[in-house]
């Protein structure tokens, strides 16, 4: 694959498109000296976006959130999906839609005479943990964790909340790993670096509690699904002690879908049958 800034294809920017490797920015952008950004990752199949309006809705609460509106409407971002997924001629694939502080009048941290701007990429995009969909990825456990609310936005699906999650993901990748499980700053089981979090113990599911972490779309989705099945799920707040008990583990979120988990530092879990069963349903799913 070519780097991310050298493609042929369409990125639809605020309101038109434009040609791939033209779609560019000032260096001056707020959002890259002040992380005044938000995002939405989705995901495509068969021409349709899993759950997108629900994607849309959610982009503009997170920039509420960090104190700024977005000058389109739930139905106009609807729309510029389609647009480009149309222009790029894809069916199958990963959409990425944002919106930050651009370039303005202000270049300090207040940044109110700074429009807001918006774009939309798609592009393909396979399994995010390659072949661990099969054998269980391997996660590190994060030195870096989860904020309080009464920290930073937590709700917001921002960039800023996101670089402790880089950092965590490289460190983790320096071991072997292909992603690194976090706590939250109370010392309990929060997420991944960038999917939910989701354990087996005798046939019951529990899952940490997302009150400093977001509340994902995919992990909402498998959440119904294991009811409707007749699964018991707790969402409760997860010490580390209890890592050891859990016998089978997995990933949700729209990248890496449901995702088995086999080893989380020193803890094993089997790929077993409840995790083999959700990862086969949401593929059917995301399908229909």
């Amino acid at each position: 694959m070519s780097a991310y800034d050298d493609r042929d294809g369409f990125i639809w920017m605020d309101g038109t498109l434009q040609p791939w490797r033209e779609a560019n920015v000032h260096i001056l952008t707020h959002a890259m000296h002040y992380a005044s950004s938000v995002f939405e990752g989705e995901r495509a199949y068969g021409g349709k976006i899993f759950k997108s309006r629900e994607h849309s809705e959610r982009l503009r609460q997170s920039a509420n959130l960090i104190d700024f509106e977005i000058p389109y409407s739930v139905e106009e971002i609807e729309a510029a999906k389609a647009e480009v997924m149309q222009a790029n001629g894809l069916s199958d694939a990963y959409v990425r839609a944002l919106a930050w502080r651009g370039a303005g009048e202000d270049m300090g941290v207040a940044s109110r005479r700074n429009p807001v701007r918006m774009a939309v990429a798609v592009w393909e995009w396979g399994a995010y943990y390659g072949d661990a969909k099969t054998r269980g990825a391997k996660l590190d456990i994060s030195k870096w964790k989860r904020p309080s609310p009464e920290t930073a936005p937590s709700q917001a699906k921002a960039a800023g909340l996101y670089m402790i999650c880089t950092m965590s993901k490289h460190a983790a990748e320096a071991k072997g790993c292909s992603d690194a499980m976090m706590f939250d700053y109370r010392g309990y089981v929060a997420e991944a670096t960038g999917a939910n979090i989701f354990f087996v113990k005798d046939g019951e599911v529990h899952t940490p509690k997302p009150d400093c972490f977001l509340n994902g779309i995919t992990r909402q989705t498998v959440i119904a699904m294991l009811k409707e099945r007749g699964v018991c799920v707790h969402e409760r707040h997860i010490e580390p002690t209890e890592l050891e008990g859990f016998q089978q583990c997995w990933l949700t979120g729209t990248a890496a879908e449901v995702t088995p988990v086999g080893q989380i530092g020193d803890y094993n879990f089997e790929v077993g049958a409840l995790t083999r069963d959700m990862a086969d349903a949401y593929e059917r799913l995301v399908r229909e």
